[in-house]
């Protein structure tokens, strides 16, 4: 048995909170928000994660220290864009070597740093690893048969991790390409916000399909530039992450999106979602990324200029689908 803190209340870290008791670990959970804290105390579940119940051996807290005092492994499960800020706060509390795992999504926007790298700047005495993969917390928290990977600096934290969170319904592989992973995981939330469009403006599987491959291109080119693996890619926090964000009803960013395609503002379907949309946080720094690194990234463009620039839904589709005649692998050569 191992002490688990999740930092964060939200989908998935209550959906990681049962997973891990049903594991046989011990487990706290901190919130910084009352009624998040009051809805598990209380109720012991979320309103958008009916359902999914927390055991009465769970303890919430609003106590930071509390939630990492003598832990063996801390999940930091915010939202991206409160991920400095929240591992701001729990450096007093950090010890040398103790376990971070990141279970969130994104990349920061302004310093383009993947969320590793942001926590490693602010817990540079912490063991951070990541996991990542095709894992909605609606059909984890339920048991639904689910496979994932984590990343970790070395193998044996790796292995440390995967016999923490492996489970006859939660699979989890290791790797030692963080970057991979989390490159796959942040932009794999923007291709999906074009899916959701592409739905909401009534095109079908076709149009799906397309996005998907092409999307995944434009991640491992990007990714592949940056320093992450080929095989990442191919693998579950790649193009399995990307499948399910981009088919699934459960995935907000493809609801957003089809919100958008239906002639919503940005700010009105974030809204109408009520959840964090990631994609949206994720696509100015994936563009960003992409002139950084000099990689072609159509999608994404077309993304930003939806969401940022004002362009409808349909101009961006007619321009993907217009742009100039080009070869689908350029590195494949002819016979003749």
């Amino acid at each position: 048995m191992s002490r688990i803190g999740i930092i964060g209340a939200g989908s998935w870290g209550v959906a990681l909170a049962v997973l891990l008791t049903n594991n046989g670990h011990q487990v706290k959970i901190w919130s910084a928000l009352e009624k998040e804290v009051e809805a598990l105390t209380k109720k012991r579940e979320l309103p958008n994660l009916l359902g999914v119940q927390l055991s009465e051996t769970i303890v919430v807290t609003k106590d930071l220290k509390t939630a990492i005092f003598e832990q063996d492994v801390l999940i930091l499960a915010v939202a991206s864009a409160y991920t400095r800020k929240v591992a701001h706060q729990m450096a007093e509390f950090i010890v040398a070597g103790q376990k971070v795992v990141n279970v969130a999504k994104g990349v920061e926007e302004g310093t383009l740093f993947t969320l590793s790298q942001v926590i490693e700047e602010e817990l540079s005495n912490a063991d951070v690893a990541v996991l990542s993969g095709p894992s909605h917390a609606e059909e984890v928290g339920k048991g639904i048969p689910t496979t994932c990977v984590v990343g970790a600096r070395t193998k044996e934290t790796a292995e440390y991790l995967q016999n923490i969170f492996m489970s006859p319904v939660f699979r989890v592989y290791t790797s030692p390409d963080i970057l991979g992973i989390e490159i796959g995981g942040a932009l794999k939330n923007v291709i999906a916000l074009a899916a959701g469009i592409a739905d909401g403006l009534g095109y079908g599987d076709n149009t799906k399909a397309a996005l998907i491959t092409r999307g995944i291109a434009e991640i491992a080119r990007l990714g592949m530039k940056m320093g992450g693996k080929l095989q990442t890619f191919t693998g579950l926090s790649g193009i399995g992450d990307l499948i399910v964000t981009c088919a699934s009803m459960h995935s907000r960013n493809r609801r957003a999106g089809i919100l958008i395609g239906q002639g919503r503002t940005m700010e009105e379907a974030m809204k109408e979602v009520q959840m964090v949309v990631e994609g949206v946080y994720s696509a100015r720094a994936a563009l960003g990324l992409a002139q950084e690194y000099q990689v072609e990234m159509p999608i994404i463009e077309q993304v930003n200029q939806v969401l940022f620039e004002g362009k409808t839904a349909a101009e961006a589709v007619t321009e993907l689908m217009l742009r100039d005649k080009t070869i689908e692998h350029s590195d494949l050569p002819w016979e003749l």
